[in-house]
C-alpha cells in the first residue's frame, strides 16, 4: 500500500475482546495535505469497531435538513379546556342572526378563535432520534446508553468482569426490546384492526417493507411546458380538476331538436317537507361519524367536533334548522379542501392524480339530517327504480350480482341467448349538469323550500389544491356532485334514475355509475338487432343528461358455454364495441361460462400474498394479532360476494380451502398436515365450504323475513298452504334443466334454508340467525373431532 502511495489512518485495534486486540479494519488515502480526522467509534453494532475518516470535500450542505412543520395541538387536555370554554361560551351572535351565512360565520369565528387559544398551531421539528422506532420508550433509550457506557468501560478494561457486566446486561436489554418490539406491534394492530390500510402501514414496517411514496416530483409537465413552481402546481392542479367535468359536457354533441330531460319522469303529486331539527338527532349523528383526523380548510377535524359537542349543539341546531327554514345551505360549508393522490402512470402529468375533497365538518353533520329526510320521502312514494342498488340501505353489491347472475342463469337454462353490456361512463359524479338535477328533483317532489336547499347547496360551490403547506387559489365548480360528500351520491343516482324507464326490453343492474344491462332472446340475430336499437337509444340518453358513455372502454359478453366462437359484432355510433370473455364488475370478475374460474384464481392470489405475509409476520406477533391479519387479509377476499361465486364445483374451490387451512396452521404454529376442525373452532373460524353456505343462509333469511327488495324476493317462491304444520318456513324448490341453474341462489340456496332445522329459521332476527348458524357449524367440527374419521 505504501508503494501505491497510500497511507493507513486506522492504528488502533478495531477488534477487541478481553483476551487479544487486532487492528484488521483500515482506511487509506493518498490525501497529505489537509485537516483529515480518523478514527473508532465505540459502539457495539458488531463485534468490530466502525472506523471512520473526514475531510473537508467543499460539498455544499442542505441547509434544510431539519425541516420545521406546523401542528395543531389535540390532545385530550386541550380539547377539554377547549370542550369547556365553548359550554361557557354566550351564542347570542348566532341566535341574533336570521340570515343563515351570517349566523354560520358567526359561530366558525367563535370555534376558530376558541380552537387557536386552547390548541394552538406550535413549530416541531422533523428530525426524531427515534423515528423509525416508536416503540423505543425513554426507560429503554436510557438502557440504551447504559449499555453503551458498559461497552466503552469493557473497551477501556478488557477485563472479563467487565466483558461479563457488559454482555449479561446487553442480552437483557435486547430481550426486552424486542418484547416491547412485539407488544408496540400487537397494539397497533388492534387499534386499527377495521383499517385495511392502517394494517398494512404497520405490516409495512414490520415485514420491511418501505412504504408507498406519497412525495410529489419536483415538476409537473403541462403540453410542453415544464413548471416547478409549487405555487403554479397547486393552481394546475386546481385548474386540472376543476375543469374535467366542463370540458366532457362540452364534447358531447346533443341534436337540434330540443328535449325534455324529464321526459321518462312520473310526476309525484306529493312535495317533501323538512321537518325541524332536534339536539338528539344531533348527537346520534355525530357519535356515528368515523374518527378522522384530516382537516378542512378551517383546520377542523371530526375528531375535535365528535368531543366538543356539547358546547356546540345548540348554535348548530339553530344554523340547521334556520337552513332548513330559509332553503339556505352555508356558503362557508361549500369550500373544499383537495388533495391529489397518485393513482398510475408519470407522476408529473396532473391527469395520473385523483382529487379527494375534504369537505367542512359541520357540513358532513348538515348533509346527514338533511339526507335522514330525504331518505324517508324517497322510501315512502319508491321513487328509485329497484334496478338501482348503489347507495341505498339494505342493498348491496352481492344482491345486484344476485339479480344478474338469476337472469343468466335463467335464460341458459331455457336456452335462450343472453348477451350483457357492461357500460363505461366517463367521470359521471363530475359531469352531472345543475340544471338538470334541478328539473328532475322537482318532477320527483322535491319543491319550494327543498329545491332552494338543493339549489343553493350545488351552486357557487369553490375549491382548492392543497400540497404540503402550499395551497392554491380558490376556483368556482360549474358542474357535478361534490366529490367527499354524502349527499353527493344520493343526487346521482336520482339524476341517473331514470334510465331505466328508457327501455322496457333490457334488464337493468345499476349500482352508481356502474350500469349492466342485459338483453335476452330465442335467436341470436333478432337479440343483436334489439340490442343495437335500444343501445342507440340509450347513448342519445346520455348526450341528453350530459353523461359521457365511454363506447371504447364499454364491453360486451354473450353468456353460454358453447358460445365463445360464435362471432358478433354491436355498432353503436359509429363505434364497434369490444366483445370479452371474462370482467370485472362490481369487484367480481364474472366468465362467459359462470363457472367463476378466473374469480377463483383471483381471489387465490389475493389469499397467497396474505399468506406469505402472515408467514413474515409470524415471528414478530403472537397469535391473536396474526388472526386480525387473518381476518383483515384473507377472510374478506373468500367472503366478498361468496354468495354469488361460492356454488359452484367442489373442484373449482378447492385451492381456496387448501389455502385457508394453510393460514390456520400458520396461525396456530402447527405441522403441515395436522387436523384443522379443533383449530376452527378455538379460533372460532369457518370453513371456506361452510362460509359459503353460512353467506347463503344469511341471504335466505331475509328473504323469508321480506327484508330484502322486491327484486330480489319475486326470485323466491312460498310453499303453498299457511297451514301451522312442520316446514311451514319452508320455500319452493324450482325446476332446473341445466346443473348451472341448480347452483344459483334461487335453487341451491331454497334447499339450504329448507335443511335448517326450524329453531334456526325462526331466529327473531339476522344477528340471531347468525349466532345459531354458527353455533351449528362448530359444533360439528367438535363432533367430527371426535369422530372416527375427523377429515383434515
Amino acid at each position: 500500500m505504501y508503494s501505491m502511495g497510500l497511507f493507513p489512518l486506522i492504528t488502533r485495534p478495531t477488534r477487541i475482546t478481553s483476551h487479544c486486540a487486532t487492528l484488521l479494519d483500515n482506511i487509506f488515502t493518498n490525501i497529505i495535505e489537509g485537516n483529515i480526522k480518523s478514527g473508532l467509534l465505540i459502539n457495539d453494532i458488531s463485534d468490530h469497531l466502525p472506523v471512520f475518516a473526514s475531510y473537508n470535500c467543499h460539498y455544499k450542505v442542505n441547509s434544510d435538513g431539519h425541516k420545521i412543520i406546523y401542528k395543531r395541538i389535540r390532545t385530550e387536555k386541550t380539547l377539554n379546556c377547549l370542550r369547556n370554554e365553548l359550554l361557557k361560551q354566550d351564542w347570542n351572535i348566532v341566535y341574533e342572526q336570521t340570515e343563515v351565512n351570517k349566523a354560520y360565520e358567526g359561530f366558525l369565528r367563535t370555534f376558530n378563535t376558541l380552537l387557536d387559544k386552547n390548541c394552538p398551531v406550535i413549530e416541531i421539528n422533523r428530525k426524531h432520534n427515534y423515528a423509525g422506532r416508536p416503540w423505543m420508550t425513554k426507560g429503554l433509550q436510557n438502557a440504551s446508553k447504559k449499555k453503551n457506557t458498559l461497552y466503552r468501560e469493557f473497551i477501556k478494561k478488557r477485563t472479563i468482569e467487565t466483558e461479563r457486566k457488559y454482555k449479561t446486561y446487553k442480552n437483557k436489554l435486547t430481550n426486552i426490546m424486542r418484547s416491547c418490539k412485539r407488544e408496540y406491534f400487537i397494539k397497533r394492530l388492534e387499534h386499527n384492526k377495521d383499517n385495511t390500510r392502517d394494517i398494512w402501514n404497520v405490516l409495512n414496517s414490520i415485514i420491511k417493507n418501505e412504504s408507498r411514496n406519497n412525495d410529489y416530483p419536483g415538476y409537473f409537465i403541462e403540453g410542453t411546458r415544464s413548471i416547478n413552481n409549487m405555487e403554479e402546481i397547486v393552481n394546475g392542479f386546481n385548474e386540472f380538476f376543476v375543469n374535467i367535468g366542463p370540458k366532457l359536457a362540452e364534447e358531447i354533441k346533443v341534436d337540434g331538436i330540443e328535449r325534455d330531460t324529464g321526459e321518462n319522469i312520473e310526476r309525484n303529486s306529493s312535495s317533501m317537507f323538512l321537518r325541524a331539527v332536534e339536539e338528539k338527532e344531533i348527537y346520534d349523528i355525530v357519535r356515528g361519524l368515523k374518527n378522522k383526523t384530516s382537516t378542512d380548510w378551517n383546520d377542523i377535524d371530526m375528531v375535535t367536533v365528535k368531543t366538543v359537542i356539547d358546547g356546540i349543539v345548540k348554535p348548530l341546531k339553530y344554523i340547521f334548522n334556520l337552513s332548513f327554514q330559509k332553503g339556505v345551505f352555508p356558503q362557508k360549508m361549500k369550500v373544499a379542501k383537495v388533495i391529489p393522490i397518485y393513482k398510475t402512470g408519470e407522476r408529473h402529468h396532473f391527469t395520473n392524480y385523483r382529487p379527494v375533497s375534504i369537505l367542512s365538518q359541520f357540513s358532513k353533520i348538515l348533509e346527514k339530517l338533511f339526507i335522514k329526510r330525504f331518505d324517508s320521502f324517497v322510501e315512502k312514494y319508491e321513487l328509485l327504480t329497484d334496478s338501482q342498488y348503489g347507495f341505498r340501505s339494505n342493498r348491496s353489491t352481492a344482491l345486484a350480482l344476485i339479480d344478474l347472475m338469476e337472469k343468466i342463469t335463467e335464460c341458459m337454462d331455457n336456452k335462450r341467448y343472453a348477451l350483457g353490456i357492461f357500460l363505461d361512463l366517463k367521470k359521471a359524479f363530475d359531469t352531472v349538469n345543475h340544471e338538470i338535477l334541478l328539473k328532475k328533483l322537482e318532477k320527483y317532489g322535491f319543491r319550494g323550500v327543498v329545491l332552494e336547499w338543493f339549489k343553493s347547496y350545488v351552486g357557487n360551490r369553490q375549491q382548492y389544491v392543497q400540497i404540503n403547506e402550499y395551497k392554491s387559489n380558490l376556483m368556482d365548480i360549474a358542474c357535478g356532485v361534490p366529490q367527499g360528500s354524502v349527499l353527493g351520491p344520493k343526487m346521482f343516482i336520482m339524476y341517473l334514475n331514470d334510465i331505466c324507464r328508457v327501455s322496457e326490453i333490457l334488464k337493468f343492474v345499476i349500482f352508481a355509475d356502474d350500469t349492466n344491462i342485459l338483453c335476452s332472446g330465442v335467436e341470436l340475430p333478432q337479440v343483436l338487432e334489439m340490442i343495437t336499437q335500444e343501445l342507440t337509444i340509450l347513448k342519445k340518453w346520455f348526450d341528453i343528461n350530459k353523461l359521457s358513455l365511454n363506447l371504447d372502454k364499454t364491453k360486451f359478453m354473450l353468456f353460454g358455454k358453447q358460445k365463445k366462437n360464435i362471432k358478433i359484432e354491436i355498432c353503436v355510433d359509429n363505434v364497434y364495441l369490444e366483445r370479452v370473455n371474462e370482467i370485472k364488475f362490481l369487484g367480481v370478475i364474472i366468465d362467459h361460462k359462470l363457472c367463476w374460474k378466473p374469480h377463483i384464481t383471483y381471489v387465490r392470489g389475493k389469499m397467497a400474498r396474505g399468506i406469505a405475509v402472515l408467514g413474515k409476520a409470524k415471528h414478530m406477533l403472537d397469535q391473536k394479532a396474526l388472526h386480525i391479519l387473518y381476518c383483515a387479509l384473507l377472510l374478506p377476499y373468500m367472503s366478498y360476494c361468496v354468495e354469488v361465486w361460492g356454488n359452484t364445483y367442489k373442484g373449482n374451490t378447492q385451492t381456496i380451502t387448501i389455502i385457508q387451512k394453510r393460514a390456520i396452521r400458520l396461525i396456530n404454529n402447527v405441522g403441515y398436515r395436522d387436523h384443522t376442525n379443533a383449530l376452527f373452532v378455538k379460533m372460532q373460524a369457518i370453513k371456506f365450504k361452510d362460509l359459503v353456505e353460512f353467506k347463503t343462509a344469511q341471504i335466505m333469511y331475509k328473504v323469508r323475513n321480506k327484508l330484502l327488495p322486491k327484486e330480489i324476493c319475486k326470485l323466491f317462491i312460498e310453499r303453498e298452504g299457511g297451514y301451522n304444520l312442520r316446514g311451514k318456513w319452508n320455500l319452493k324448490i324450482q325446476s332446473a334443466r341445466t346443473t348451472l341453474r341448480t347452483m344459483s341462489l334461487s335453487i341451491a340456496g331454497v334447499k339450504l334454508w329448507n335443511s335448517l332445522t326450524e329453531e334456526i329459521k325462526e331466529s327473531k332476527n339476522v344477528s340471531q340467525f347468525k349466532v345459531k348458524y354458527k353455533k351449528q357449524i362448530l359444533n360439528k367440527y367438535k363432533n367430527e373431532e371426535n369422530g372416527v374419521n375427523p377429515g383434515r
